[in-house]
């Protein structure tokens, strides 16, 4: 099992790290998720985000694309998108991967890989996006 610490890392790089993982049949669990963060300007993201959330289908608004606020659940999203997740490959993959907030204690102990920390100076961490989104703790 590949345990990916996630603590002030890109979300990109480990996204791509747990899906390629993923992928090759090894289970991955990523902690720390509410750590990840994502590159640019702040206004700039949110307003991605923030309109992701908004898309509704008129003809049937339950089949619109589902964005969640929770930051364990919205990482695994972001991972599901590096996935070709309309094959079963694909789905057999994300069934592999947990994300968590903070590291449980089924985790603690054992061995993690970092994820690629990059100095930068714009960015957001995914905890902040959740709570700008709507999400309360």
């Amino acid at each position: 099992m590949m345990i990916i610490d996630g603590n002030g890392a890109i979300l990109g790089r480990v996204a791509t790290k747990a899906a390629k993982a993923a992928l090759n049949g090894e289970n991955v669990a990523v902690v720390n998720a509410e750590n990840l963060i994502i590159t640019g300007k702040k206004p700039v993201i949110l307003e991605k985000y923030k309109s992701r959330r908004a898309v509704v289908m008129k003809a049937d608004p339950e089949h619109s694309p589902h964005w969640s606020r929770r930051p364990d659940m919205l990482v695994r999203r972001i991972i599901r998108g590096m996935l070709p997740f309309e094959k079963p490959r694909g789905k057999v993959a994300f069934k592999k991967i947990r994300v968590y907030m903070g590291i449980p204690e089924a985790l603690k102990g054992q061995k993690m890989e970092q994820g690629e920390k990059k100095i930068v100076s714009k960015f957001i961490k995914i905890i902040d996006l959740s709570r700008e989104l709507g999400w309360n703790a």
